[in-house]
């Protein structure tokens, strides 16, 4: 018998791509796209998707965190249901396959699904999320955390990069009753949601270097994040005060940075799992010059690992190190406020079936973890069973040059359909 993910063809394959270039159209900026979080760019999307889901018989609602959903004739009040999707919204001058390519290759499994009249053992809702980023409040995986009503109070304070409001406020004005998400209330009936499965673009190069088209997920990383840490010193002349006498913030940055990075490589070399980057770092343009010291530095610092002690660790270790640092150098440290994600591992259920499937459709069945942050972190940490496939790309994410090809987005959708053809349990 013809295994059911390919009941997902090559009309399906120049349906996703048309997708992607009208997307695209929608989104341009002077390299890659922009799809602002919460913006009337990532509404108009939504719009988009709307329509054409429509136009392929689904049927088609916004949720209470004003998220579009998607399922088949009659399945929208299913009691139980599994949610499949991820985010529309993208990084400044993005790629844009990043989230997108969840969100279509989920809309393929139900076109293909509704078209051939395939009966899945339990209804399946597709959801193409809001604010999935950082790059525009800060906090990342909003609509998830709405959804699961794990938003912090803090991140609904976080302010716009752009227009400097509140996050609580963009959201109000999308209709969303930011009352719940303060009451910590869901905005989703958990109780409905039998799991959650997304695709995503992998963001590094392990199945390009393998030459598979798709993986499993094995588990997330956590991550803890300082936006923006200022280190404030003294300014003075390059050439006239001496090392003795200098307040250098930019030398007491690099101080913590060095020592961060000599941590990092003992954790690595003991087996550990540890990333750490600075992403921006910069002194003030309207003040810093060639032969100036510079009286302040601000830096960004985003600390991920698996294990949620490696990243407890690293916060004492942080803590440690500036309040040495700051006594040496006679500086001071103001970090401003920490958003914390927890690492989630996948369901080992839902990893043995993605990888059932990639059997049956005769791929390598492959689990990797990742190293990217995604909204299934989010719905495992809220008790719901999660699980993800991964598809090829070249050229890492976050960036124009994202180099997934449609082939490899309907071998990840066709294992996805064939898991959600199989009963489970």
């Amino acid at each position: 018998m013809t295994a059911p993910g390919f009941a997902i063809n090559d009309d399906d394959a120049a349906w996703a791509a048309e997708l992607f270039e009208k997307v695209a159209a929608m989104s341009p900026d002077s390299a890659g796209v922009s799809r602002p979080a919460l913006s009337e760019v990532e509404t108009r999307v939504l719009d988009f998707l709307d329509q054409r889901a429509s136009e392929a018989g689904l049927e088609t609602w916004r949720d209470p965190a004003q998220n579009s959903v998607y399922a088949r004739p009659g399945q929208r009040d299913a009691v139980r249901y599994i949610l499949t999707g991820s985010h529309v919204d993208s990084v400044p001058q993005g790629g844009n396959f990043d989230g997108l390519a969840g969100v279509v290759a989920s809309l393929l499994c139900l076109r293909a699904a509704e078209r051939e009249g395939l009966s899945l053992p339990m209804p399946v809702h597709a959801i193409a999320m809001r604010a999935e980023e950082s790059a525009w409040f800060g906090p990342c995986y909003i609509a998830s955390k709405m959804l699961t009503g794990s938003l912090e109070d803090d991140e609904a304070a976080s302010l716009h990069k752009g227009d400097g409001r509140a996050l609580g406020d963009h959201l109000a004005d999308l209709g969303i009753p930011v009352d719940k998400l303060r009451a910590k209330v869901p905005l989703a009936e958990l109780s409905r949601i039998a799991a959650y499965l997304e695709l995503h673009i992998e963001q590094g190069p392990l199945l390009a270097e393998r030459d598979l088209p798709a993986a499993a997920v094995s588990g997330i990383r956590g991550n803890l994040r300082f936006r923006n840490i200022i280190v404030t010193g003294e300014p003075g002349h390059s050439g006239a005060v001496p090392r003795a006498y200098r307040r250098d913030p930019v030398m007491a940055m690099a101080d913590l940075l060095h020592r961060l990075d000599e941590s990092w490589s003992t954790i690595v070399q003991t087996g550990g799992d540890l990333v750490l980057t600075s992403g921006m770092l910069g002194t003030d343009p309207e003040r810093h010059a060639l032969s100036r010291i510079p009286d302040s530095v601000s830096f960004s610092l985003d600390i991920r690992s698996q294990d949620s002690q490696t990243l407890s660790g690293m916060q004492g270790l942080l803590d440690t190190e500036i309040e040495d640092i700051a006594r040496r150098r006679k500086v001071s440290f103001d970090t401003g406020p920490a958003s914390r994600n927890a690492p989630a591992l996948m369901d080992p259920g839902m990893i043995a079936g993605l990888k059932t499937a990639m059997d049956a459709l005769g791929m390598e069945p492959l689990a990797m973890p990742s190293g990217g942050g995604h909204d299934a972190a989010v719905f495992a940490n809220a008790g719901i069973p999660a699980g993800m496939v991964f598809v090829r790309n070249r050229n890492g994410s976050h960036n124009p040059d994202e180099a997934m090809e449609i082939e490899d987005l309907v071998a990840g959708a066709r294992i996805m359909l064939q898991y959600l053809m199989t009963p489970q349990g």
